[in-house]
């Protein structure tokens, strides 16, 4: 299992604890430290559509221009953003097995884990 996101985030945090008390294993993949691939980007959005990737609610989102909002209206504009800012990305994103889970949700992970 991969767990993408960003060390000191809480919710990237509650599914690292909950990983660990599980006892699950798991490669943590920080964005501030290794950025995140548009081919990363496409499968995922393959997977689960560009906009459930998109954190519209964080403070990264809510912080940019309104026109910078406005101009994203496809997966490329997406990823160009994500790549650029990657804490618009919602997190955590994980990833077992080519399939993904995004945010934090105990039953969502435990059907991964399946």
């Amino acid at each position: 299992m991969v767990v993408y996101g960003i060390k000191n985030c809480d919710t990237v945090k509650k599914a690292l604890n909950w990983l660990d008390e599980n006892k699950v294993k798991y490669e943590f993949h920080d964005f501030k430290k290794l950025s995140i691939s548009e081919d990363k980007l496409k499968d995922w959005s393959d997977k689960v559509g560009y906009e459930a990737l998109l954190n519209k609610k964080g403070t990264t989102w809510k912080k940019l221009d309104k026109e910078v909002q406005d101009s994203i209206t496809s997966a490329s504009a997406a990823f160009t953003l994500m790549q650029d800012k990657t804490s618009v990305i919602k997190r955590p994103v994980l990833e077992k097995d080519g399939k993904i889970v995004l945010g934090f949700n105990p039953d969502s992970l435990q059907e991964l884990l399946k």
